[in-house]
């Protein structure tokens, strides 16, 4: 499948998706959020896919929302409160999409990432950066609020104090910044970005499975929301009683004892527990 405002790579078991409208600093459009859903969706079918890299074209990661209609960017939205209807925000509907992905997710900023093109990753779950690059969550100084459930995701990564300050500001920061707040991971040289990030990539699935992982990920984080451990505990007991009597468990206690590197045989797209998924997804 082709799209038109990102690159799909697959090698050696990593999808890298590139935001590709390098002209304009790679914004944020509909058709790039409809082509990242897509690949998703793609990934998530793809047993050859085991963990997803996102990063930027050209000389930019993303610079926020396409505003090339000026004033009349939120055209339609004046409409839809008249009607008292709702018309779905399009950074929410990515970050959603990438909360709810089967394969680990690390964001690679090669460049400036501000406004949505800083909420969206926010969803992953592990970023890089490139050293003293600009970034900044920008909306209040353009009138509006942040999205991309941006007030979910950030206060639990960077403190709710942290949040505020950028949010109320609206300044535009560095990566040094974001790796002091816990936002980024690590800083790199620009031509070692990708490098680094598709060693932690390996890292993180060359020795684990696949099906481990998909279920930690979704443990981990829905735990966030949970009121009580009793509400992880049950998940535990769940997940050790369906997988520890699976082929992938047989094959990492067994790959450990003979001193090798494992084969898992287990498949997200058919061998996650019949448990999984155990929650259910509110409506919008």
């Amino acid at each position: 499948m082709s799209f038109n405002t990102i690159l799909y790579e697959v090698e050696d078991n990593i999808l890298t998706i590139t935001l590709n409208r390098p002209d304009s600093l790679n914004a944020f459009n509909g058709e790039m959020c409809s082509d990242l859903i897509r690949a998703f969706d793609m990934s998530d079918a793809d047993d050859d896919v085991r963990a997803v890299i996102i990063t930027g074209a050209g000389r930019g990661f993303c610079a926020g929302a396409d505003l090339a209609k000026g004033a009349d960017t939120w055209e339609g939205h004046e409409e839809a409160l008249e009607k008292k209807k709702n018309i779905g925000d399009g950074g929410g509907e990515l970050s959603r999409r990438i909360f709810n992905s089967l394969k680990p997710v690390i964001v690679a900023f090669n460049g400036p990432a501000v406004g949505v093109g800083l909420t969206f990753p926010c969803a992953a779950d592990i970023r890089l950066a490139a050293k003293n690059i600009k970034m900044g969550f920008v909306f209040a100084a353009r009138g509006i609020i942040p999205e991309g459930c941006s007030s979910w995701f950030l206060p639990r990564l960077v403190g709710i104090s942290k949040t505020l300050e950028w949010c109320y500001t609206a300044r535009v920061f560095r990566s040094e910044e974001a790796l002091e707040a816990g936002l980024v991971r690590s800083l790199h040289e620009p031509e070692d970005l990708i490098p680094a990030a598709r060693e932690l990539a390996r890292e993180m699935t060359e020795t684990s499975s696949a099906v481990s992982n998909t279920v930690i990920r979704h443990m981990m984080w829905r735990m966030l929301g949970a009121s009580h451990p009793i509400e992880a505990h049950r998940i535990d007991t769940l997940g050790i009683n369906a997988l520890g009597v699976s082929a992938d468990a047989k094959e990492g206690i067994t790959s450990f004892l003979e001193k090798r590197k494992p084969n898992f045989p287990g498949r997200v797209s058919k061998d996650l527990p019949d448990y999984f998924p155990w929650w259910e997804e509110p409506e919008f």
